[in-house]
């Protein structure tokens, strides 16, 4: 029997703000309020480690391309990453930031570089975050290390995604191949897959890679949906989550499906 996990645990699709979405610089902790703010319990984001092991929520492996600032994060103090501006006005947030300023917030993580591993195992225990995160990466090998570091820092069930190999096992089973290394897979932690929704015109995501997953116990993510026709198509498909940058637009049709989650009632 697959594993049950907190951070799935959620009544219907789940709506998820890609790097915040669209309405304020990228992985910006305004771009994450106002994810919140619209609604959004679940923020995904990218981790990089700084030089001195601070873990901070960004895409990319250096600061050129979204902040003012130069060079490769895990060749540079936090100190000198956390003078970057991204869009030049929005400080680039420790991932500690993010959790504990929206505690109530389930957090997807992608691993972007191997550097960050260790560092990101100390940062979710220290926070006591592992129930509320899901861990994703494009590198097996990153996973794998992952996997292979969780068990110094915890023993809680930690939600992860499907690697690329894993992804392809998966699209090869849904045309008739092995299930065997997905079971496998399966009871080492990992409980979903997030995947494109589509390769160039082709869609990636079918009725048959969803129902084949789901009889693994898998759920499938897809990213990034920012038009609405494939928003329909997906969630008929029986899709377990979306990741999109048009919040807004997502909510809506969610909304009219009846889909759109309730606000959680405040606790004092």
């Amino acid at each position: 029997m697959p594993r049950s996990y907190e951070f799935l645990d959620h009544n219907g699709p789940i709506p998820f703000a890609h790097r915040g979405g669209n309405g304020r610089p990228e992985n910006s902790m305004a771009a994450f309020q106002r994810a919140v703010d619209l609604g959004y319990r679940y923020l995904e984001t990218d981790v990089h480690a700084t030089a001195d092991g601070v873990v901070v929520a960004f895409h990319d492996r250096t600061l050129d391309r979204v902040t003012d600032g130069t060079g490769t994060i895990a060749q540079l103090p936090y100190a000198e990453v956390a003078r970057a501006r991204i869009g030049g006005t929005e400080p680039v947030p420790r991932l500690e930031d993010l959790l504990g300023s929206f505690p109530e917030a389930r957090v997807n993580i992608d691993l972007k570089d191997a550097p960050v591993i260790g560092p990101l195992a100390r940062a979710l225990h220290r926070t006591r975050a592992w129930n509320r995160i899901c861990i994703t990466s494009f590198s097996t090998r990153r996973l794998a290390q992952m996997r292979a570091r969780l068990p110094l820092f915890t023993d809680e069930p930690v939600c992860m995604a499907l690697g690329p190999r894993g992804v392809a096992a998966l699209r090869a089973r849904s045309y008739g191949g092995p299930a065997a290394k997905l079971v496998r897979l399966a009871a080492t932690g990992v409980a979903c897959a997030q995947v494109p929704y589509s390769l160039g015109p082709m869609p990636f995501v079918t009725e048959t890679f969803v129902e084949h997953a789901h009889r693994l116990g898998l759920q499938v993510h897809a990213w990034t949906v920012n038009d609405p026709v494939h928003m329909e198509r997906l969630l008929d498909l029986g899709i377990d989550g979306i990741m999109t940058d048009e919040l807004v637009t997502l909510r809506h049709v969610m909304a009219a499906r009846g889909l759109w989650p309730r606000p959680v009632p405040a606790t004092g």
